[in-house]
């Protein structure tokens, strides 16, 4: 569907329902029903923020306290309409989200803040350093989540095609404190592992009000062990030895299972200071400091048995990139002013500074041919020196205090990327041996600088027209790679692009919302897209310092119906885009187990698709709650120069689904209160399969690298025993299913805490 019949159409319902009642005016960020979605009171809210993000999606710290097992703050987000959450495990450094029309590997296609403070780590777009800083914002301090799908608003970057995030988080009015303490368990049965892995949290937080100073402090420390991420493959078993299981991989030819490999056990710490003081009554000052390291060891199972029936890794290099060390050290800054006058003009900016100060994982590069020892020799690749800085000054005018017929905001953005990427031989991996030469190095800069101005004007009380446009400058230097003893230093490439946007909305009936949105936005390539060299066991990823930018026109029209004790959306939408970058991974050589990946841009790619949501209270029965949604999406490649792999035809992705998209994603919760204390709720996810080559020959999907549907059904079960303390019980897929994204996922996790506040 063309943007202008998108368009069309809504004038053709909204026509329709006109005469069904007398118009009246709607809130013009909808959010979910009172008894779903607890709209607790914010504390300093962010004006600007509430008219730049027009929420079509939320969720409430009391929602995620009472339905969901909360261990990390990503898992708030797991039951929102149209989103995928892909955490492998309890302390994912790669937890990246997926959005209706963009699936993983898009982590800089959305972008995730909190209280204006950018999580989404836009140095990279894939599931590895791109994944969102969740670990920015303790799960204690959540007060609530909205969402926009779309790039509709023209104060966000053209990153925001797949959606906007904003998380609020709350300061103490009085005295706080408190203690969590979380376990988890999951039992794994796959292959020739059978075991149990445990996860172990405990979270500290204290905060105050002290006249015009508030402060929070908050720290967390997580011992986890991980199912296997990874397994060890290959075509044929290695001569003199038993055990092993046979496979195919995702492309059906043989992929035979050797072992286990990344299993995984992170000892990870974060903490975290906020304080903020109100400089006059409408005017507040705000500083965070946060730290974040990770101590972690990969270690490996073989499933081979040599002739005297002894473990062995039989030579198979993959045993060695399997088994690693890591240490990274982060920190994060940032500074925010904010004003509230309730008057004609109000301000907002935010600085931030985000940085890897320390890096480092270390691998061997040979296993031995008998036994399970690995050799002295290795690499180790570094990240240390990786960061970005961001700087965002907002403002709004409103030509009235109340019920303004013109509300203006604009502002101005600027953020500075550095990627810092060499991998290193050295004689000893695990020592402190200097580097003898550099296996591969990938670095590089960017920067944006932008400007934007949007109005909201409601010319009468049942239409508001948003028209806005955005203006960027763009710019990638300092580009180096070098491969062994090869060196290229990439030159400096430049873009400069205006996205205009437009929005209307229009209550026809008390009860019905009609919104119709179009847009243009650019999203351009990051750091590591244009300059990454990665040498990772099995798999290469060669970077493309001439990618253009992602070139999208976005169309939506959303009715929506509210009922006396239930809510309905329905939403079609379109992105049809020129320059799609998508990364592909292929063999260097016919029949070969070694990947090549690099990202291209794809000619033109179109997603057309449709969201229903429903939320009710005393559904069936008093006290029961309900939320679900379920999005179907056509997603497929119209246009396409190169070649989908080294082997297909020249045409054998047109007309294919997109990579790593399903055609059906569903959700939902139902939570039964017992009484004001007790909340019981079942949830679940569900996926399409979905194809991650752009020619569609990945045939095979439940197996490791494929991606199979799955459904998957949460329990939860929270109890406020007192004022002071709550104790919650839950069981992550309890139906026990077994499928692979790429990775093993989790399988049955039963998840319990207790909580102590003063």
């Amino acid at each position: 569907m063309k943007p202008f019949s998108l368009l069309t159409l809504s004038l053709i319902l909204a026509s329709t329902l006109h005469a069904q009642t007398t118009p009246t005016v709607a809130p013009d960020n909808p959010v979910t029903l009172d008894r779903i979605d607890v709209n607790a009171a914010r504390i300093n809210p962010s004006t600007i923020t509430a008219l730049t993000l027009p929420v079509t999606a939320s969720v409430t710290a009391q929602r995620i306290e009472e339905t969901i097992n909360l261990v990390d703050t990503e898992d708030a987000v797991k039951y929102l309409p149209s989103v995928f959450l892909r955490k492998r495990n309890y302390g994912d450094t790669q937890a990246v989200m997926a959005t209706r029309v963009w699936g993983v590997s898009s982590s800089a296609r959305s972008l995730i803040f909190a209280d204006g403070v950018p999580l989404t780590a836009l140095i990279a777009n894939n599931n590895n350093i791109g994944a969102p800083r969740w670990g920015l914002v303790a799960p204690v301090e959540i007060e609530r989540i909205d969402m926009m799908y779309g790039p509709f608003s023209a104060a966000y970057a053209g990153n925001s095609m797949g959606a906007v995030m904003e998380i609020s988080t709350r300061l103490p009015e009085k005295f706080e404190a408190a203690l969590s303490e979380t376990l988890a368990l999951q039992t794994f049965n796959l292959y020739g592992t059978d075991t149990t892995y445990r996860t172990l949290q405990t979270a500290v937080n204290t905060g105050h009000r002290l006249g015009k100073l508030s402060f929070w402090i908050s720290a967390n420390y997580q011992d986890s062990y991980s199912q296997p991420l990874s397994y060890v493959t290959g075509t044929t078993f290695p001569t003199g030895t038993t055990g092993g299981y046979g496979a195919r991989n995702k492309l059906g030819l043989p992929a035979n299972i050797f072992g286990a490999s990344g299993l995984l056990h992170t000892r990870m710490t974060n903490a975290k200071l906020k304080v903020a003081y109100d400089l006059t009554p409408i005017l507040r000052v705000a500083y965070t400091i946060g730290t974040w390291k990770n101590d972690a060891d990969a270690s490996v199972d073989t499933y081979l048995r040599d002739a005297a029936g002894q473990p062995t890794f039989a030579g198979q290099a993959g045993f060695a990139s399997g088994y690693y060390r890591l240490l990274q050290e982060h920190s994060s800054h940032s500074f925010s002013l904010k004003t509230d006058t309730k008057s004609h003009w109000d301000f907002d900016a935010a600085a931030t500074l985000y940085r890897f100060d320390q890096d480092k994982q270390r691998t061997p590069t040979t296993a031995s041919t008998t036994g399970t020892s690995f050799g002295t020799a290795g690499r180790y690749a570094v990240l240390g020196g990786t960061g970005w800085s961001t700087l965002d000054v907002k403002g709004t005018w409103r030509s009235e205090l109340k019920n303004s017929v013109h509300t203006v905001t604009f502002g101005a953005h600027d953020d500075r990327y550095k990627l810092y990427n060499p991998t290193f031989n050295t004689p000893d991996w695990l020592g402190d041996a200097p580097a003898t030469t550099t296996v591969s190095e990938g670095n590089g800069k960017t920067r944006t600088q932008a400007l934007f101005l949007q109005e909201l004007w409601q010319p009468t009380p049942d239409v508001k027209v948003t028209l806005g446009g955005r203006y960027e400058e763009w710019r990638a230097y300092d580009g180096y790679n070098a491969n062994g003893a090869t060196v290229v230093r990439q030159p400096t490439v430049s873009a400069e692009k205006f996205s205009p946007k437009a929005t209307v909305s229009w209550t026809p009936a008390r009860d019905w919302t009609v919104t119709a949105s179009i847009a243009k936005a650019y999203r351009f390539a990051t750091a590591a897209e244009l300059y990454q060299l990665v040498t990772t066991g099995t798999t290469f990823t060669s970077p493309n310092p001439n990618l253009k930018p992602d070139d999208v026109t976005a169309t939506e029209i959303k009715l929506e119906r509210t009922f006396a004790s239930s809510r309905l959306r329905v939403a079609l939408f379109e992105d049809d885009i020129h320059d799609a970058i998508i990364a592909q991974f292929n063999p260097l050589v016919p029949g070969s187990p070694t990947l090549y990946s690099y990202a291209s841009n794809v000619d033109h790619v179109r997603a057309r698709g449709v969201e229903l949501v429903l939320e009710s209270r005393d559904l069936f029965i008093r006290a029961l709650e309900f939320a679900g949604s379920v999005t179907y999406l056509d997603a497929k490649t119209l246009a396409l120069s190169g070649r989908a792999s080294a082997t297909a035809s020249a045409s054998a992705a047109i007309g294919k689904k997109l990579p790593n998209i399903p055609d059906w994603r569903a959700t939902f919760t139902a939570t039964y209160r017992l009484d004001p204390r007790w909340a019981f709720t079942l949830g679940g996810r569900y996926s399409d399969k979905l194809w991650t080559t752009l020619d569609n020959t990945d045939v095979n999907p439940n197996t490791y690298q494929g991606f199979a549907p799955f459904f998957v059904a949460d329990t939860h079960v929270n109890a406020r025993l007192n004022a002071r303390w709550r104790v919650s019980l839950g069981i992550d897929n309890f139906l026990n299913r077994k499928y692979f994204l790429f990775h093993p996922f989790p399988q049955r996790t039963v998840v319990t805490s207790l909580s102590l506040s003063l």
